[in-house]
Formats: structure tokens, C-alpha cells, sequence
């Protein structure tokens, strides 16, 4: 009766209790809380926030520009600026006193001295209120572009992160929930060798077996022990890194999730699935974008080379002291006309280099499309390989529990030997640990082939 009850532990280690929630639904909980807590995922949000600042300033290039800028100075000593008035006039004067005095007529003309005067002021102020206004700016609405297609980019791309986490995430858990139920079925094989040192501890007392088959049993209960060790820091270490993803306490406990006894996978053709990866994964759409960023930039680069045409617009007051009136107040209009003519090449070796990057995004762009379509083939086959394996597995399971059922009776009457009954043990544990590892292995599988696809939607505000 022992030996049947510790076979069905062993049976059931690997299946979930009733009241466990669908390993389906657990996961998208998981998946959830990750979005929202997941580091990685909040620092490309952060990014994605820097590339919308970006596109701001872009498009607010396209409005005028208002500043005031006052300028209060100063100034000691510089250079003095003398005009020779008297070297230039006092000649003339005493002509003309001369002949004043000649015709009997006081001299009117005295004479004057030189003058002199600072060339920079003392004092001085100029205050105004400036407006410029793009009329023609070629690079301005090609920087926008740029800028627009930059920041759809860091969209596509935290849709790629978030998928990416999602996919490590489901893998994660189902890992520790394999890791899990095989701890427990290393020990339920446990109870079973238990039991088995008992019932050859009292064959040997009774004289019907010899003192080694008890070492024996004694020794496969102490390689279980070691197994077990294994296997539990195998969860341990599944469940420090779901935890790392969800940014939670490390040692935080994970919820056990109900796994059916029959995993099923829905087929699906290749091209079919190829196709749909192309037109969905995030990353293709990121490039996509990136090649429209590289083209924008092209543009940019041609359009150094035309004029640009301003209008200013100035306003203010100046001179020696804060006062408005007549001879202080000033405003003027202006049509700012700029054309650089020749720069060494320096504005042509940026077109070359703009476009050498144009096709450099291009070329990785084929390049993604194609590892996609390998990575889907890759993760279909693996996908199709568990499905099969697990079917195996199902039937290898089923008969090595027939054996050891049939193995139990025979050793509790003694008819076996210690090696045959522990080599039908082994057989069990191996077939159930394997049952166990297949099964999580399909739908980790799946959940690859959803990525490689990009099934599925995520949640609301992380896009599709």
C-alpha cells in the first residue's frame, strides 16, 4: 500500500493543484506587471520621451522668434579721435582779419583750437526687442521629417522591447514552473526510495536478502538527496530571474499556475506565418522608420547648399542714458538674405556621408527581414519538434508507471531484485522528469514563435 501511494505521488508531482489559476492566465498577470515595473522597459520610455522633446524643437523652428537683449556699457580711456580744426581754419581766419583790418574794420575772426573726443563712450545703453521669422529655410522642414521619423523609430522600438520582455517573461516562468514541478517529482522518487530502504531493511532483518541490497537502497536515497539539491537550486535561480524582470525582491514567491496533461498547438504553414512576422515585428517597422530618418538627413545635407531668406525685425531705444523720446527711440525692418558659396567641400562630404547612411540602414533592414524569416522557421520546426516529443513522452510515462507498479509488487514479495526494482524507479523518474520537460517546452516554444510572429496584442499603451 505504501509503494502504491508513493507511485501516485510520484504520478501527480508534476500536476497542479485544483485551485491553481490556468498557467495561461498567471502568465499574462506576470506579463502586466513586467510592463509596468520592468526597468529596461522604463528607460526607453525615458528615451522615447527625449525624441518627442526633439520633435518639438523641430517643429517649433517653423514659428518666430522673439527675444530682448539690453546692453548697458561702461567704458574708460580707448582710442581719441582729434579733427585739426585749427590747423584748417586759424590760416583763414587771419586772412580774412587782415583784410578786415585793411579796409579800417575791427578783426571779427578769433582763433579756435583743435578738437578732440573719445571714439567709445562713456556711457551707453541699446535695449531692444528683437522678432526673427524664417521665410526660406530649406533644412527646417527637412530637419522636422527627421526628427518625426527619429521619434516613430524609439516608438517601434520600445514595442520591440516590450516584446521582448513579454517573451522572457512567459519563458521564465514556465522554466521555473518546470524547474518547480520537477523538484517535486525528484521528491516524490524520494518517497519511493524511503520506502524502499524500509522494506529491505526488513527483508534483511527477516534473512531473505543480503546486507548489500540495503547499502544499495541506502546509497540511491542519497543520490536523490543530491538531486534534489540540484533541481531546488534550479527553481531558485528560475525564480531570481522572473523576479529580476518584474523588478521585484528577488526571493519573492512565485504563483503556481494549472498546466493541462495535453498540451495542443494549433498548426500553421510557414509562409503564412513568415509573412505576418514581416508585416508585424516592431524591429523591421524601427528600420523602416530609420530609413526615412536617413533620407530626411540627405535632404538636410542638400539643403545647406540653397539661400536662406529671414525677416528681422528690431525695436528699441539707445544712447546714453534710459530714456524714450525723439533721438532715443529706433526700430528697423530687415530681409536677411544668407548663401554660402564655397566651404572647402565640406557640405558635400556630408550629402556623401548622409547617403552612404541611407543605404548602410537599408542594407540592415534586408538583413533583419531575413533573420526574421530564419528566426520564424527555426522557432516553427522547434515548435512542431515538442509536439511530437511531448506525445512521446506521454506514452513513455504511461508504460514506465506500468512497470514500476508491476516492479513494486514483485519486491514486496521478493521475487525481484534490487537492481531491477531501482532500475524501474529510474526509469519512472527519468520518463516523469522527461514528461515534465517536454511539456514546459512546448509552451515555451509556442511563446517563442509568438515573438518571432508578433502574436498577439500587448497591453493598451504599448501599441501592437
Amino acid at each position: 500500500m505504501r509503494a502504491a501511494a508513493a507511485l501516485a505521488l510520484l504520478a501527480a508531482a508534476s500536476w497542479a493543484s485544483a485551485a491553481d489559476r490556468p498557467v495561461g492566465a498567471v502568465i499574462d498577470d506576470y506579463v502586466a506587471r513586467g510592463l509596468q515595473a520592468n526597468l529596461s522597459l522604463r528607460s526607453e520610455s525615458l528615451a522615447l520621451e527625449q525624441r518627442l522633446a526633439e520633435l518639438d524643437a523641430a517643429r517649433a523652428r517653423f514659428f518666430p522668434e522673439v527675444a530682448l537683449a539690453a546692453r548697458y556699457t561702461r567704458a574708460q580711456g580707448g582710442r581719441q579721435i582729434e579733427l585739426p580744426l585749427a590747423q584748417l581754419l586759424n590760416p583763414a581766419y587771419a586772412a580774412l582779419n587782415e583784410l578786415l583790418v585793411a579796409q579800417g574794420r575791427p578783426a571779427e575772426f578769433g582763433p579756435i583750437p583743435n578738437e578732440s573726443f573719445s571714439f567709445i563712450r562713456e556711457r551707453e545703453q541699446d535695449t531692444r526687442l528683437t522678432l526673427r521669422q524664417p521665410l526660406y529655410v530649406p533644412a527646417v522642414p527637412a530637419a522636422l521629417r527627421a526628427q518625426r521619423a527619429l521619434y516613430d523609430a524609439a516608438q517601434f522600438e520600445r514595442i520591440a522591447l516590450a516584446r521582448r520582455l513579454k517573451r522572457d517573461v512567459s519563458v521564465g516562468y514556465l522554466v521555473w514552473m518546470q524547474a518547480s514541478k520537477a523538484t517535486g517529482i525528484v521528491a516524490a522518487s524520494r518517497t519511493l526510495l524511503e520506502e524502499n530502504l524500509r522494506v529491505n531493511e526488513s527483508l534483511f532483518r527477516n534473512g531473505r536478502i543480503t546486507q548489500d541490497l540495503v547499502l544499495r537502497a541506502r546509497a540511491e536515497l542519497l543520490a536523490v538527496d543530491q538531486q534534489l539539491r540540484e533541481a531546488g537550486n534550479a527553481r531558485d535561480q528560475a525564480r531570481s530571474f522572473l523576479n529580476f524582470l518584474l523588478n521585484d525582491p528577488l526571493a519573492s514567491e512565485l504563483e503556481s499556475g494549472e498546466i493541462a496533461a495535453e498540451v495542443a498547438i494549433v498548426a500553421r504553414e510557414l509562409e503564412t506565418l513568415r509573412a505576418a512576422a514581416l508585416d508585424a515585428r516592431p524591429e523591421i517597422s524601427q528600420l523602416d522608420r530609420s530609413v526615412d530618418a536617413a533620407a530626411a538627413r540627405v535632404d538636410l545635407a542638400r539643403a545647406a547648399r540653397r539661400p536662406t531668406l529671414a525677416l528681422g525685425i528690431d525695436a528699441g531705444i539707445e544712447g546714453e542714458r534710459y530714456e524714450f523720446g525723439s533721438g532715443r527711440n529706433f526700430s528697423t525692418i530687415s530681409l536677411l538674405l544668407n548663401w554660402t558659396f564655397f566651404d572647402g567641400g565640406a557640405r558635400a562630404a556630408e550629402l556623401r556621408g548622409a547617403r552612404a547612411q541611407q543605404r548602410q540602414i537599408s542594407v540592415q533592414r534586408d538583413e533583419l527581414a531575413r533573420q526574421v524569416e530564419l528566426e520564424v522557421q527555426q522557432t516553427l520546426d522547434a515548435l512542431q519538434t515538442s509536439a511530437d516529443s511531448q506525445r512521446t513522452a506521454a506514452a513513455r510515462a504511461e508504460a514506465a508507471r506500468a512497470a514500476f507498479r508491476i516492479a513494486s509488487r514483485k519486491r514486496d514479495e521478493g521475487a525481484i531484485s534490487q537492481v531491477e526494482f531501482i532500475d524501474a524507479r529510474t526509469a519512472l523518474t527519468g520518463a516523469e522528469l522527461n514528461l515534465n520537460l517536454t511539456r514546459f517546452a512546448l509552451l515555451a516554444r509556442q511563446a517563442e514563435l509568438d515573438y518571432a510572429t508578433a502574436a498577439g496584442n500587448l497591453p493598451a499603451g504599448l501599441g501592437n
